[in-house]
């Protein structure tokens, strides 16, 4: 009696956190873009955005590494 597989779960699991990462980067752009003004914490308001463009990048990276190595094939 074989045990069911997690795969499927654990790849739509680590899909779901890539894109969780992906929403709150385009909303901290957001932000920026909006108003730049009140970000008092952040004075280089180019290099915050490019720094959440770079998590949007990584995160994106990490979905099709996924789906090309490990979402469409079968392992027994």
């Amino acid at each position: 009696m074989s045990r069911p597989s997690l795969r499927p779960e654990i790849i739509s699991a680590l899909k779901r956190s890539a894109d969780g990462e992906i929403q709150k980067a385009r909303m901290n752009v957001e932000v920026y873009l909006h108003n730049p003004v009140g970000i008092g914490e952040h004075p280089d308001i180019l290099a915050a955005i490019q720094e959440q463009l770079d998590i949007i990048a990584h995160q994106e990276e990490r979905v099709q590494i996924i789906d090309k190595y490990f979402a469409n094939h079968n392992h027994e």
